[in-house]
């Protein structure tokens, strides 16, 4: 078997995740597929490049080797087709690329970015990784990421990138069934929580990570699914789950939103940008978005109220 671009993308995919599971939701196949293809690989070069373990899979020196060279073949190719159909789709207007992980931010930005920029072709890409999105800008195919970095749990952004932070410090706040005992209350203990199941979902950088230090640091060892967040939001509904969310989720009939005693839970907002891409209206765009939802968000207004600060877009509420 011969190496080709696919396979070296497959291998930093799974350097980049430390995880089969996630490297494979990344590239959109099953972990079966992405585990044959792994071995397949390591029989072609006679050696193991990944470790695998308990705490997922870490390169061996020689897989860091083979990464040191695979990566800049791979950003290469990625560059090349992204600036090839870039140039054999354009129409001669401006363009700007934004990438975004979730957030209900989003659509209002949008709307403003297309208001304040008209005539401006505007794409969108969404992920559930900042990581995947942050070296999409570096490898030119994006201009800016609007991303979340979960407390604890440092991004790594690639060199040359210049980045704004929109707030300082989110609280994440929990979901639960409406009928849920904790759901009385406006604030939620961690102590309410602790016979519940958590869901969470280990595609979302840093998140799983975050939440085992927060409950550990808290004495807690609860059950844990991990599931997205689209198949958690049914068994949180039925009661069968709890789970970290954003402070500005959207109501629900089935489910309440509280925030979390002391705010032990919580994640920086950050927009990158590309070398050369302004950043000045596209953040002060998302900062007027954000602001929006926030204070549209019942929970969250009630908290950044009571004295909560977020950051810089919410000083006044």
């Amino acid at each position: 078997m011969e190496l080709e671009v696919r396979h070296l993308r497959a291998l930093c995919a799974i350097a980049d995740t430390g995880s089969l599971h996630k490297a494979a939701r990344q590239l959109g196949v099953s972990q079966p597929s992405l585990t044959t293809q792994l071995r397949r690989i390591e029989n072609a070069l006679g050696a193991e490049l990944f470790s695998r373990g308990r705490t997922g899979c870490h390169p061996t020196p020689l897989g860091r080797a083979v990464l040191s060279r695979a990566r800049p073949l791979v950003d290469g190719m990625t560059a090349l087709i992204s600036e090839t159909r870039a140039a054999a789709a354009r129409t001669g207007g401006p363009a700007l690329r934004v990438g975004s992980t979730a957030s209900r931010a989003l659509p209002g930005w949008l709307r403003r970015l297309r208001q304040g920029l008209p005539g401006t072709d505007i794409a969108l890409r969404v992920d559930v990784s900042a990581h995947v999105l942050l070296r999409t800008v570096a490898a030119g195919q994006l201009d800016l990421a609007f991303v979340h970095e979960v407390e604890g749990c440092p991004l790594r952004v690639p060199d040359g990138l210049r980045g704004r932070v929109l707030v300082e410090r989110e609280p994440q706040f929990v979901s639960m069934a409406r009928d849920h005992p904790a759901a009385a209350h406006e604030v939620v203990e961690l102590a309410d929580l602790a016979q519940d199941r958590w869901a969470v979902d280990p595609a979302v950088d840093g998140e799983w990570d975050g939440l085992r230090r927060v409950l550990g640091a808290a004495g807690l060892d609860p059950p844990v699914l991990h599931a997205d967040y689209h198949t958690a939001a049914s068994l949180i509904a039925l009661g069968e789950a709890v789970a970290p969310c954003q402070p500005t989720s959207g109501p629900r009939e089935d489910m309440a939103v509280r925030p979390l005693r002391g705010d032990p839970l919580a994640v920086r907002l950050l927009l990158y940008g590309a070398p050369g891409v302004p950043l000045d209206r596209p953040y002060a765009e998302l900062a007027a978005a954000y602001r929006e939802v926030a204070l549209g968000a019942a929970p969250y207004r009630r908290w950044l109220r009571a004295g909560g600060t977020a950051g810089p877009c919410m000083m006044t509420v």
